[in-house]
C-alpha cells in the first residue's frame, strides 16, 4: 500500500480531520507542479499518469512506457541526467543514409531503434534483445511509436546457438547480461537463447550498414559470431567496450580492436563532435563508446 492509499484510509476511518486530510494530500500532489518545473530544460516534453502506467514523451517525440521497477529506465536517465547518450546519437545520425539497415543489437527498450527509426524512413532497424521482460517493454514502444521500420527478434547475438542463464537486474534492466556483472543478490536468472548472426542473417536481410552493439561485457560473442556477416558487408559499427564488463567475460577490448584490424577495421572515439583514432584502450581511456570504421570507407565518410 502507497503512503497516498495509508492517508486516504486515514481520513475514511476518521482518524484525522478533513482539513489535515486535504493538507497532507497537497503535499504528496505538490510534486506534479515541481516535475513540471523540472522537465523543462531536459529532453521531455510531457509525463503522462494513466491507470498503472506512466508515458514519457521525449522533445523528439519519442514515447517511451517504462518499467516501474527499472531505477535506471532510459526515462529516469532522462530525468536524472537531462538526456540519454545524445552525442553518441547525433554521431551515429552522421553515417546513416534514408535506406540504411541498422542492426540494434542489444537494443533493450528500444532507444536506439526508435530514435534511428526516424533517420532511415527507406530503410529499416532489425533489433535484438534476449530478456523476455524488456523485449516486451521494447515491443510496446515500438508499436506505440508507429516504428513500422523495426523488426524486433528475442534474441540475443553470440558465438554459439544455445540456450543460456541471464542475469537480470530488475532494478537496472540495461545491466542485465549473461555473467553477473554486478555481483549482486538481486539478480534474477531468466532463460533466453543466443544464435550466431552469421547463421541466419540471409534469412532476414540482404544488407547490413550500420550495427550497434551493447551487450554488457558479451560484445566479443556477438563479433565473433557475426564476422562473415561483418566481412561480407563492412559496415560501420558502434560498440560500448567497458574493461570491467569484459573482464567477466575473459578478455581486453583490445581484443575486439585486434579482431577487426586484421579484416581493415580502425578504432574511433567521438571528442568534440570528432572522430579520433585509438589504436589501443589503455587505463587513461575515458571513453566507452567506440565506432569501428572499415579503411575501404574512410573517404566517402
Amino acid at each position: 500500500m502507497s503512503d497516498l492509499e495509508k492517508l486516504e484510509n486515514k481520513y475514511k476511518k476518521g482518524l484525522i480531520k478533513k482539513e489535515t486530510y486535504i493538507e497532507e494530500m497537497y503535499g504528496f500532489h505538490k510534486i506534479l507542479w515541481d516535475y513540471s518545473n523540472f522537465i523543462s530544460n531536459r529532453n521531455i516534453k510531457q509525463i503522462e499518469i494513466s491507470n498503472k502506467q506512466i508515458l514519457f514523451t521525449t522533445k523528439t517525440d519519442i514515447k517511451l512506457i517504462c518499467d516501474a521497477d527499472d531505477q535506471r529506465s532510459i526515462a529516469t536517465e532522462i530525468l536524472n541526467f537531462k538526456d540519454y547518450e545524445a552525442d553518441e546519437l547525433r554521431a551515429v545520425r552522421k553515417f546513416l543514409k534514408k535506406d540504411s539497415v541498422i542492426l540494434d543489437i542489444g537494443a533493450n527498450i528500444g532507444w536506439y531503434s526508435l530514435n534511428l527509426s526516424k533517420d532511415v524512413p527507406d530503410g529499416k532497424i532489425i533489433a535484438f534483445e534476449p530478456v523476455r521482460k524488456t523485449y516486451e517493454y521494447l515491443e510496446k514502444n515500438i508499436s506505440l511509436n508507429k516504428a513500422d521500420n523495426v523488426q524486433t527478434f528475442n534474441i540475443g547475438l553470440g558465438d554459439e546457438n544455445k540456450e543460456v542463464l541471464f542475469y537480470y537486474y530488475p532494478e537496472m534492466s540495461g545491466a542485465s547480461s549473461s555473467k553477473n556483472l554486478h555481483e549482486t543478490s538481486k539478480m534474477v536468472k531468466v532463460k533466453g537463447r543466443i544464435k550466431k548472426l552469421d547463421n541466419f542473417i540471409g534469412e532476414i536481410t540482404d544488407r547490413v550498414d550500420f550495427i550497434k552493439c551493447d551487450v554488457e561485457g558479451a560484445e566479443i560473442l556477438a563479433v565473433k559470431g557475426a564476422i562473415e556477416t561483418i566481412k561480407k558487408y563492412l559496415p560501420v559499427m558502434f560498440l560500448e567496450m567497458l574493461r570491467k564488463w569484459s573482464a567477466k567475460y575473459g578478455y581486453h577490448p583490445n581484443d575486439i580492436i585486434k579482431i577487426l584490424e586484421e579484416i581493415g577495421y580502425e578504432c574511433f572515439f567521438v571528442k568534440n563532435e570528432k572522430l579520433v583514432k585509438i589504436k589501443r584502450i589503455n587505463e587513461k581511456t575515458k571513453a566507452t563508446n567506440f565506432f569501428f570504421i572499415h579503411n575501404s570507407h574512410k573517404k566517402s565518410l
